[in-house]
């Protein structure tokens, strides 16, 4: 006999006997819960506390602040919400700074948790699960990575739809059936936006555009040559410059952002002074094509204390996105395993009846 059968045995005939959450321990006397919306949110507090303890304040700036206020005369300490858009960012980062304890929750998690009324809002389920210490706040590291990861994501949004313009360029060459690309591996680098201005500026001759091949080019000159013969088309030619004028503002707008990334870097503890150790490069390891113009391997080590980048596989836009996605903490997480779990990174252990139903690994969201 196998060991579920065993312990089905001995469940069968057993009735089960849950506690009332009432007669569970009381954690966090001093808790409230809000529930988040887009106009407006509900924040409940312990009964006894204010004539009102179920409040309702809209989306404000003033409100807020009001909020936070009135939770501090009712002696409030810690913090619950639940919400499963942006607006909790402000609330969050009113609170945290009036010396709250806030945890975000998932909504899924609340979900989960038996015993609802229909009775009671939303607020003052969160409330009740939160005095009870039944709610795990969701990780967010500490506002200074905060500043940074807002910078990096921002950096990486303007990379994305840059490259969206090179893709239209391509596609305006394609349609003068100008092949570009195929003499190219990149048709925004040295020698392509050369020939892409001069097209611009009104040069047709594929002799005379050939001839700003960059030496570094493994295609021929005459390569060049017979890849931008084509039927060069007013209205392609239209299209072509207005993308280029686009692509070229997001490069500025991603030199502006560099800037504000090293700024922010700089604002950092110094956990060590000493220059990062000589890295070995190798022939095949180019520089990243997105990668800053300024130091970065030296500010990561400066601020970690650690040279991740001696690790394979690790660069320093690989480095730079972890740190500012998870901070400089490790104790914010209990172990490896909790790590990778909040990754998403751990199989699922979806089981029914003693067999294994699936393994997939659970879907996880910036």
């Amino acid at each position: 006999m196998s060991k579920q059968q065993n312990q089905r045995k001995r469940a069968k005939g057993k009735k089960i006997q849950f506690k009332n959450i009432e007669e569970l321990a009381q954690i966090n006397l001093n808790a409230a819960g809000i529930d988040i919306g887009a106009s407006e949110h509900w924040v409940s507090i312990p009964a006894g506390r204010d004539e009102e303890h179920v409040r309702c304040f809209s989306c404000f700036t003033s409100d807020l602040y009001a909020l936070a206020d009135w939770l501090k005369e009712c002696g409030i300490t810690t913090v619950a919400m639940e919400s499963t858009g942006v607006y909790w960012i402000p609330v969050f980062q009113i609170l945290e700074t009036k010396g709250f304890e806030v945890k975000l929750v998932n909504a899924h998690f609340i979900k989960t948790v038996p015993g609802r009324k229909s009775d009671v809002l939303d607020c003052q389920w969160i409330q009740q699960l939160h005095t009870y210490g039944l709610l795990s706040g969701s990780f967010r590291p500490d506002d200074q990575v905060c500043v940074l990861r807002s910078y990096i994501r921002q950096r990486d949004n303007l990379i994305r739809s840059s490259s969206t313009h090179i893709q239209r360029m391509q596609k305006a060459l394609s349609e003068m059936n100008l092949h570009l690309h195929q003499v190219l591996s990149d048709i925004t680098g040295v020698t392509g936006l050369k020939i892409i201005q001069a097209i611009i500026a009104g040069e047709r001759d594929p002799s005379v555009l050939a001839t700003y091949r960059d030496r570094r080019v493994k295609s021929t000159q005459a390569d060049i040559e017979a890849a931008l013969t084509g039927d060069y088309r007013p209205e392609h030619i239209f299209i072509l410059s207005q993308e280029l004028y686009l692509y070229q503002t997001y490069l500025a707008q991603i030199e502006k952002c560099d800037l504000a990334i090293q700024k922010c870097f700089e604002s950092f503890e110094d956990k060590n002074q000493d220059q990062p150790p000589l890295k070995i490069t190798r022939k095949s390891q180019n520089k990243r094509r997105n990668a800053p113009n300024f130091d970065l391997r030296s500010h990561l080590y400066r601020i970690s204390g650690v040279d991740f980048t001696s690790i394979d596989g690790l660069d320093v836009l690989t480095v730079q996105t972890i740190i500012s996605e998870v901070g400089l903490d490790p104790k914010r997480f209990k172990s490896a395993k909790n790590f990778v779990s909040w990754l998403g990174l751990c199989p699922g252990s979806r089981i029914s009846g003693g067999k294994a139903l699936s393994s997939q690994t659970r879907k996880v969201s910036c």
